[in-house]
């Protein structure tokens, strides 16, 4: 008998984020795969069996899941954030495709998880108000030039643009050719924030202009938002800052 898969996004970190749907499917699966550090974050339940790898596995580890549903369990791959967002459930599809014929007849279904940029723009205010973009600025799986060609898209199509994956000791220098390239489309003053570890205990956010934007700051727990040229910081009577980007688009006379 063919068993079930489950894609489930944890959320970002806090276990309040997770929501009920992920918690049920989670409690409901016979056995658990995903990066070791996700794993440790679900409860452990008597009888259920867990099936760690490592970080840049994602093929196989799919591949590992689709064995064991077609073997007749219910199995839940986890991801962080959401599974759809730069995570597993990408993975898990393509490997349906390029895979066993019969993975094909297994029910797959995908749990929407909250994702790090939803979680880090909520704790400043509304900053993805307009049109915004996403990017991540790993080339593990896709060559530098093509990140530098989609920022450059991104930067004079002026989006508000969220980056993923922003520097790694194997990658210190990356962040820094990209901020240059969008500074040459945004002004000085542009809103940016630097989100690291968001809903974790040592969750730290904090909010300068595209000058001031430290490269060095960054590591793979951070993610970034870059404003618009329509982004705005107020601060409140308390000193309290908030970033937000207007839902209206303000059309200039030529």
């Amino acid at each position: 008998m063919t068993g079930r898969l489950a894609i489930v996004g944890l959320g970002p970190g806090s276990p309040e984020l997770t929501t009920p749907l992920a918690s049920g499917t989670l409690a409901a699966a016979t056995d658990l795969v995903g990066y070791g550090p996700y794993l440790a974050r679900v409860p452990e339940r008597p009888g259920q069996q867990r099936h760690p790898s490592d970080n840049r596995e994602e093929l196989a580890r799919a591949k590992q899941a689709l064995e064991l549903a077609a073997a007749g369990k219910s199995v839940a791959v986890v991801s962080s954030g959401d599974p759809g967002v730069f995570a597993m459930a990408s993975a898990v599809f393509e490997a349906v495709e390029t895979g066993k014929p019969t993975w094909r007849d297994i029910d797959v279904t995908v749990v929407p998880g909250v994702s790090a940029m939803l979680a880090a723009a909520a704790r400043i205010g509304a900053p993805l108000g307009h049109d915004f973009c996403v990017i991540s600025l790993s080339d593990n799986l896709k060559p530098w030039d093509v990140v530098m060609k989609r920022l450059e898209a991104a930067a004079s199509g002026d989006f508000i643009i969220v980056l993923y994956n922003p520097a790694s000791k194997a990658r210190p220098w990356q962040l820094a050719e990209a901020l240059s390239l969008i500074a040459c489309h945004r002004a000085s003053s542009t809103p940016v924030i630097f989100a690291h570890a968001v809903s974790r205990p040592d969750e730290r956010i904090d909010i300068t202009t595209l000058a001031g934007a430290d490269p060095a700051s960054a590591d793979m727990r951070t993610l970034i938002i870059i404003g618009s040229s329509a982004t705005k910081l107020v601060t409140g009577s308390k000193g309290k800052r908030f970033v937000y980007t207007p839902r209206h688009v303000e059309l200039v006379e030529s």
